[in-house]
Formats: structure tokens, C-alpha cells, sequence
């Protein structure tokens, strides 16, 4: 998981930075409170923003979310689908495919099935410039399997 910021934190750090912008406009200190703070939602492929599902090599469905810098949507994308068709296919290293392999020029990296649903993350995948996580979907009440009767 090397240098690779955890997904806790990523979260906090969302949320202080929604605080500041709220604070920030609800006061009027327009100036270095609301740097890094816009009147919209981020553009598609920027920082904070979902590029739409895919599935790992397990055939579960994730949600690939940029986590750092502006990418091309349809890029990480097939990024995401060649590293869980490599996965499939057992051309990683490591138990289901954790350790770290180059994709098209991203290095993609699976975590432990413990890691994963503790943070949400099953892996991430990174340039010098950007980063972008598979996260889990959330279940739907149709996916979920019905209660037993007995």
C-alpha cells in the first residue's frame, strides 16, 4: 500500500473542506477560506468526482472515484478493465492480485479483502499526476439476498 493515502483520511479531508466552503460563504470570507472551494460540482475526471462503474476481477462492482488530479474518464476506465481482466486471468503476483502491476502507464494495486471492507477501497491506481480508486457500490435491495423464513 506504499506512500498511498488511506481512504479514512480522504474522507475527513472532504469533509473539512466542505466545512470551510460553508463556513467560509455563510460568513462572507470570500478570500482564503474559499480557495479550493467552487459554487458547482467538480468536471467529470477531476478530483472528487466518479468516472462511472466497472467490476473487479472478482466480478464485483465498483465505482472508479478520482482521488487526485484531472483524468480522462474513458481512460481509467479501460485502465480499470485491463487490471481486473489481468486479475481474472492470474497475470498478477500476490493473493487475488494485490501486488502492484503497470496498466496502460497507471500502476494499479489491490488491497486485502480485510482492507477493503473496512475502507471501502479494492484498489487504486496512479500516475504522477492523478489517482483514482475502485470503490465498492453500495448493494441494492434488489442484489441482496431475501431473509431466510425459518
Amino acid at each position: 500500500m506504499g506512500g498511498w493515502r488511506r481512504s479514512g483520511r480522504r474522507k475527513h479531508q472532504r469533509a473539512a473542506l466542505a466545512a470551510a466552503c460553508w463556513l467560509g460563504g455563510a460568513t462572507g470570507l470570500l478570500g482564503a477560506v474559499l480557495t479550493g472551494c467552487s459554487s458547482g460540482p467538480p468536471a467529470p475526471g477531476a478530483t472528487g468526482t466518479s468516472c462511472g462503474t466497472t467490476r473487479t476481477g472478482a466480478n464485483v462492482p465498483v465505482r472508479i472515484e478520482v482521488e487526485k488530479g484531472t483524468v480522462a474518464c474513458a481512460t481509467v476506465l479501460t485502465v480499470e478493465r485491463d487490471y481486473a481482466a489481468m486479475i481474472a486471468d492470474g497475470r498478477v503476483r500476490g493473493n487475488g492480485g494485490g501486488a502492484p502491476v503497470t496498466v496502460d502507464g497507471w500502476t494499479c494495486q489491490g488491497y486485502a479483502t480485510p482492507a477493503t471492507l473496512r475502507t471501502g477501497v479494492a484498489s487504486e491506481c496512479h500516475t504522477a499526476n492523478a489517482e483514482v480508486a475502485a470503490v465498492l457500490s453500495s448493494p441494492t435491495a434488489s442484489s441482496s439476498p431475501a431473509p431466510s423464513g425459518s
